[in-house]
């Protein structure tokens, strides 16, 4: 398939490859979402992904050789386009600069052609609606572009022929995409857009007359008539027809599955899903529906999780996953059908990138495959009396032919239980059909069809034909379609008993769920299209007869492309390559607890190189930085290792943090003594990751690091500028204790369990949750152990966000010495917590030790050090300015949370009086004695001594502000009710929301 379609693309982009290009396949798309190729996770929706590092084709088999075929090509395409963009001869192409429509929509056309009733179905409900985006809409990102990019590619192709699609995009990367249409084409954006809406609103607007609109289809159940981009899919009814289990997104983090009323449309039941429940990762629900019990007590869904798919069943009336089972060899599954008797459950389960039925036994939680072939086999529904599965199928008379690749449109298939015997029905000659559905009586099927290029259902009589001579019959004959998110995504579900059907619909650019009851289900007879008959309401204009048109060409010529040969096959190998030089790079720095790093301090600058395998499954940074002198020049390498589930690796590094002062002689005041001062952090360490699933790990570390020093001091006269001989220096009385003290040294280790099922917003977490509890020992100079406890909750109900937070860090066992802020550390410098510095972990908003001045200083620091710290934070978050879908003002140029909040912070140590009371009485803050003498933070004995600690708690609002999408910055007032001197005041801080 592969090399058919770069003999196909290379036609249209008239070029080849100058080397080979990477494509990697994963046998599922459990499996794929998994990949160490790309970084981040992977949505359901994405098909592929096609990288500019490697310049990598990554995709999971389908379990459709069609679908298969079909991802394959979109995603060759953009191994031209980034051929194109990435090669030295083709200088001044900037492929960062092209819009996604373009980028996309191309790939979309350039793979699938202009015969795609999915995408025709998007452009009538638009139409009809009169929202046709222009050209210059589309780089808005309001539209979706894969279709609007497709139909727009579509046109493009029709009227100035194919290869004006290709040219199109090569000029967009030099010139921009509105002169790119006047030297490819002739014409300015803005007249091609008037064009292309003309020709949308002929070709569909006169097909859709007499049809039903989309909000007359039966009784509408479950969405918000008239709203736009709604989700509510995969209906699954109930077997007495009484309630529908359905996938809907109530906000923009989450997918979840509801269970609703059918006579009301009343949500009786909500799965607690992944924004609550970090036990699976995701549902399945793009290609994948849920199933009742017989007795409609119990629902069976599929979910992501523990890197394979498992089938969660719930107690309805609950709501509570009462089993989890894990078949086990089966990689994938989608759309589980409950049998009539209760006993078994039937999947579609993809193994070996191959798609077979499955029966999986609940009494023994045994599994047995009744299908072993290429061909596909999706969407089992049980008949009545339990005998047989109807389900959807390529194969067949005229079905897949896998000698030469050419792939049958989806059919019927039907399979005796107990025998094996399978047959096919095929009402419609060249349409696509999916979603079996029994009527209750056993006589009929109910499917979905694009027979004239409109998605609707149909009910085929399994009896014979009836008086005259029909065994077809129509049931919906909409504007829109019948549809879920994809091309075969399970739209339609019927009642067990009853009769009952429900289904989904796509209008207003969104889908909402109809019923109609048993009774309306008859249907019109229909005689459909006839075998080579082209269903004209499915192509995208202009209209092209088939096989016209170097893509539509392309498309029905099988052969051409197809190699002859095999293919030597040879042992992966695993060697590193260079991908990237990059300057500017950090070295070791980190305090994010939730990415596995606890390293404080740091630099800036240098130079990153970044090496990894083609899998990605191992990695080798190596950073070098050079800044100033020889001293100043550090490094550090990692190593990591994520081949297998247990991820491990070895990092190592030498890194200077140089600062420098300058202050008077205190013995003679006339000179300026200078000093460069310098730590050295030399580390080497092992690391261990053991993730349970996306969202939960455990961390496993141990190393050993030493902190050494280096001081540099010059004196200069002040009067004349000029430096003194360092044999002076003595004379001058420059004191003994300047020396750098001596090196510190640790052995270190820690182990962690580490959560995150948070989603992001533009500048912090706005649901889930994340949380962190672990302990990390050093033994060396001096010894303890640090615990640390930190537990993060979202709560969204839209638009405000209800965040809390609890944080616990404590050096257990370190000595209780004061603060000491020179670079010269001591033990405290390691083991003291600070509540003032806007940095650190425990920081509390109106302490910052950069707003202390000097009047008070004797009485805050005191309160804000500790080598132990616990703090309580509670903001209410509202995105203020953004996008339509995240934001009251619709500005995206500049996302910003306006935020209210309250922090309280205790530090404290071992010796310390604890006292949890609300105070703002100073004399008590500062633990001052019956003689009127308040604590000396100056005094190194005073963290020695018994003290009694109250909380630092202070309130106030904030903004946030997402810069270019590379910074946020968070202005806040804070009024600190434990500085009875200052006031509220303002405070700056570069940094994400917590």
């Amino acid at each position: 398939m592969a090399e058919r379609w770069y003999s196909r693309h290379t036609q249209t982009f008239l070029r080849e490859f100058d080397e080979r290009k990477p494509l990697i396949f994963y046998a599922n798309k459990a499996d794929f979402k998994q990949t160490n190729v790309v970084g981040g996770p992977i949505s359901q929706a994405t098909g592929g992904v096609t990288e500019a590092l490697k310049e990598r084709v990554t995709m999971p088999h389908t379990g459709s050789y069609a679908e298969t075929n079909h991802v394959l090509g979109h995603e060759l395409v953009h191994s031209f386009q980034y051929d194109i963009g990435l090669r030295q001869r083709d200088q001044g192409f900037q492929i960062g600069r092209l819009p996604l429509w373009l980028v996309e929509g191309m790939a979309e056309y350039l793979s699938v052609g202009r015969d795609d009733p999915h995408t025709a179905m998007w452009m009538r409900d638009y139409a009809m609606r009169e929202d046709l985006p222009t050209i210059e809409d589309l780089s808005t990102g309001e539209y979706f572009p894969y279709r609007f990019g497709q139909a727009y590619m579509a046109y493009v192709g029709g009227k100035y022929g194919d290869p004006a699609v290709t040219n199109l995009f090569k000029l967009a990367g030099r010139v921009g995409v509105d002169s790119s249409f006047v030297y490819a084409l002739g014409v300015a954006p803005d007249s091609l857009s008037r064009e292309w809406q003309r020709s949308v609103r002929e070709q569909y607007l006169p097909q859709m007359q007499g049809r039903t609109a989309p909000q007359d289809a039966g009784r509408v159940l479950l969405g918000e008539p008239g709203a736009e981009n709604q989700l509510n899919i995969s209906p699954s009814v109930s077997p007495d027809g009484r309630y529908v289990a359905f996938i809907s997104r109530r906000n923009i983090f989450t997918t979840n599955l509801f269970i609703a009323d059918t006579e009301t449309g009343e949500i009786i039941q909500e799965l607690e899903g992944t924004a609550s429940n970090p036990h699976f990762d995701a549902l399945r629900f793009i290609n994948s529906a849920g199933t009742w019990s017989p007795d409609g007590e119990r629902f069976a869904f599929v979910t992501f999780n523990d890197g394979d798919n498992d089938l969660e069943i719930i107690d309805v009336a609950s709501g509570e996953v009462t089993r989890r089972i894990s078949p086990k060899g089966i990689g994938a599954i989608t759309n589980p059908a409950w049998s009539p008797d209760g006993n078994k459950i039937a999947f579609s389960g993809i193994e070996g990138g191959l798609s077979d039925l499955y029966l999986l036994d609940l009494r023994t939680n045994t599994v047995e495959q009744l299908t072993s072939d290429r061909y596909a086999d999706l969407q089992p529904v049980w008949s009545p009396s339990g005998g047989r599965l109807a389900f959807t199928t390529d194969r067949g008379p005229n079905g897949t032919n896998f000698e030469n690749l050419t792939f049958a449109s989806t059919r019927l298939g039907l399979i005796d239980v107990g025998s094996g015997k399978i047959e096919t029905v095929r009402p419609f000659p060249e349409a696509h059909h999916h979603n079996p559905e029994w009527a209750p009586d056993g006589q009929s099927l109910y499917f979905i069809s694009d027979q004239d290029g409109f998605k609707d259902v149909y009910r085929y009589a399994l009896g014979g034909d009836d008086a005259e001579g029909t065994r077809t019959y129509r049931i919906t004959e909409l504007k829109t379609g019948v549809s879920g998110i994809s091309q075969s995504s399970p739209a339609m579900s019927v009642a067990d008993q009853s009769g009952r059907m429900a289904f989904s619909v796509f209008s207003n650019g969104g889908y909402t769920i109809h019923a109609l009851e048993s009774g309306a289900l008859e249907g019109d007879p229909v005689s459909g299209t006839q075998e080579g008959q082209l269903a004209t309401a499915g192509l995208l204009p202009p209209f092209q007869s088939a096989g016209e048109g170097l893509v539509s060409t392309y498309l029905a010529d099988a052969g051409t492309g197809l190699p002859i040969d095999d293919y030597d096959s040879e042992s992966y190998d695993p060697s590193l390559q260079l991908d990237r030089v990059s300057g500017g790079g950090g070295i070791g720095v980190g305090n994010d607890p939730f990415s596995g790093s606890a390293v404080r301090g740091g630099a800036a600058g240098g130079i990153l190189l970044y090496f990894s395998d083609l899998l990605g499954n191992r990695s080798l940074y190596a950073n070098v930085r050079a800044n100033g002198t020889f001293k100043d020049i550090g490094g550090q390498v990692t190593y990591i290792d994520r081949e297998n589930r247990l991820n491990y690796g070895a990092s190592a590094g030498h890194i200077p943090v140089r600062s420098a002062r300058a202050t008077l002689l205190p013995s003679n005041p006339r000179f300026v003594l200078q000093q460069i001062q310098r730590l050295y952090i030399d580390r080497a360490s092992g690391l261990l990751r053991y993730p349970f699933s996306s969202t939960r790990r455990l961390e496993f570390d141990l190393g050993a690091v030493r902190y050494g020093f280096d001081t540099e001091s010059r004196v200069y006269n002040r009067a004349t500028g000029r430096e003194v001989p360092e044999e002076a220096f003595d004379q001058l009385g420059i004191p003994e204790d300047l020396a750098e003290p001596n090196p510190v040294y640790f052995a270190q280790g820690g182990a962690a369990y580490v959560g995150d099922f948070s989603s992001f917003g533009f500048t912090s977490p706005l649901q889930g949750g994340r949380y962190r509890f672990g302990i990390s020992p050093r033994v060396g100079s001096f010894s303890y152990a640090q615990a640390t406890a930190d537990y993060r909750r979202y709560f969204f109900t839209n638009p405000f966000t209800f965040a809390v937070r609890g944080l616990h860090i404590g050096n257990y066992g370190a000595s209780e010495i004061s603060p000491n802020r020179s670079i010269n550390l001591s033990e405290s410098d390691f083991t003291l917590e600070r509540l003032g510095s806007p940095y650190y972990p425990g920081f509390v908003r109106g302490y910052s030790f950069n707003s202390i001045e000097e009047n008070e200083a004797s009485a805050v620091f005191n309160r804000l050090f500790g080598t132990k710290i616990a703090l309580a934070s509670a903001e209410v978050r509202l995105p203020f300015l953004g996008t339509s879908q995240l934001g009251l003002v619709e500005f995206p140029y500049l996302p910003t949370e306006l935020v209210l909040f309250a922090d309280a912070g205790l530090a404290f140590n071992s010796l310390d009086d604890v006292n949890l009371s609300f105070v703002t009485d100073e004399s008590k803050l500062n633990n001052i004695d019956e003689n009127g003498t308040p604590d000396d933070p100056s005094d190194d004995t005073f963290l020695n001594e018994e003290a009694t600690r109250y909380p630092v708690v202070s309130t106030g609002a904030a903004a946030r502000f997402n810069v270019l999408g590379r910074l946020v910055v968070e202005a806040y007032y804070a009024y600190p009710f434990q500085r009875p001197d200052k006031s509220g005041h303002f405070g700056l801080r570069f940094t994400p929301g917590w």
